[in-house]
């Protein structure tokens, strides 16, 4: 059996109480406990491990050594995870060791943004780049942008207040809240202005932070946003009763439901291989498990779906639209405007109505400040 070399831990190992096992087949497994800055090395598997890590030998030696990148193995198949996702994530880097790691190997680290411990992974040089996850996810679901993006820039994917490993104070978890946050994130990470990637409530994240300041950010780029001008809501229903108190009410979910579930969110969920779905499942089950995380869950989901669009401040003749269902498609919540037929914008029900140009193309709307709990 090939046990493998470590060096010091750093400092971030100091924040841990984790079991590691490392499994490369029947004669090749060992497990690392770590308990603050002092770390045992076993041989075979830990049965009380928070999170196995499977490769071939040569595979996990490099990344616990630091010679290979953990997130490259994971995401080209050659490393799989089960358990806690972040804690594996944290291996990366996690012991100092003689010849220093590729700055594109991602670092794991920690700061105190607008009064939240937020953890984040780091990697690469050059022009800043901050990957914002979306609802239910971790900084794990940007690790494809990150490994490409880290070849040429400087690429930070925090985990988002109330998720993952960032603390959960209970609050409301508005968009205000979380692009004060950001703006707070970027000034501790000692970043002026940086282009952002928002995918899902991320990308809502990122557009409320170019509003409210736009000098921060160099451009966006919005990976299938969920602003407040969405057209169809099929779980508003539902979610009006997801109350942030129920996350005192305990919620199993099956593995087996939490992988169906996300593959739905797929329009082709075989491009994705399975190991990806097991280890998104164990990460949400595990945030999920905990009432802080319910209740970030609950309040964040609320806000995204109870959320109003806000009238176009560009433009006459604009009004609400009084019907369930416009001509043009929109739903009720949409602003609306008469066509400009016949040289005149008076309002007129004879007349074809079109959508006004929503919050995500007029320059000078935004969104309304809907405080849900």
């Amino acid at each position: 059996m090939l046990l493998p070399r470590l060096g010091h831990p750093t400092a971030l190992a100091g924040r841990l109480d984790a079991r590691v096992a490392f499994d490369a087949g029947p004669n090749e497994q060992w497990s690392i406990h770590i308990n603050g800055r002092t770390v045992s090395l076993s041989p075979g598997l830990d049965p009380e491990a928070d999170t196995t890590i499977r490769s071939d030998a040569e595979t996990l030696l490099g990344v616990i050594e630091g010679r290979v990148s953990g997130v490259e193995a994971f995401l080209d198949g050659r490393l799989t995870v089960r358990g806690n996702l972040s804690l594996s994530l944290q291996m990366e880097g996690m012991f100092a060791m003689d010849a220093p790691r590729p700055a594109r190997f991602p670092r794991p680290d920690h700061v105190v943004a607008a009064d939240i411990d937020t953890f984040y992974l780091e990697a690469g040089e050059g022009p800043p780049v901050v990957l914002v996850h979306g609802l239910g996810a971790t900084n794990a679901s940007m690790l494809p942008p990150l490994w490409d993006l880290a070849r040429d820039h400087r690429v930070l994917a925090p985990d988002l207040p109330g998720f993952g490993d960032s603390s959960k104070p209970f609050r409301s978890y508005n968009a205000e809240f979380y692009a004060s946050w950001l703006a707070a994130f970027l000034d501790e990470t000692g970043i002026e202005r940086a282009d952002i990637v928002g995918n899902s409530m991320g990308g809502r994240i990122a557009i409320e932070l170019g509003l409210v300041a736009p000098e921060r950010v160099n451009r966006l780029v919005l990976l299938a946003p969920s602003p407040a001008f969405i057209k169809h809501r099929q779980f508003t229903g539902l979610v009006k009763y997801l109350r942030p108190e129920l996350a005192f009410v305990p919620l199993p979910l099956p593995h087996k439901r939490v992988v169906a579930s996300t593959k739905q969110l797929f329009s082709k969920p075989e491009r994705l291989p399975d190991a990806w779905y097991d280890a998104a499942a164990d990460e949400f089950r595990r945030v999920f498990d905990s009432p802080s995380g319910r209740m970030s869950f609950f309040s964040a989901a609320r806000q995204i779906y109870l959320e109003e669009p806000a009238r176009p401040g560009s433009g006459t003749g604009s009004r609400r639209c009084s019907r369930r269902r416009c001509s043009c498609g929109a739903s009720r919540t949409a602003w609306c405007r008469p066509s400009s037929r016949r040289g005149s914008n008076a309002p007129s029900p004879l007349r074809p109505r079109s959508c006004s140009p929503t919050a995500a193309t007029s320059p000078s709307s935004n969104f309304p400040r809907r405080r849900t709990p």
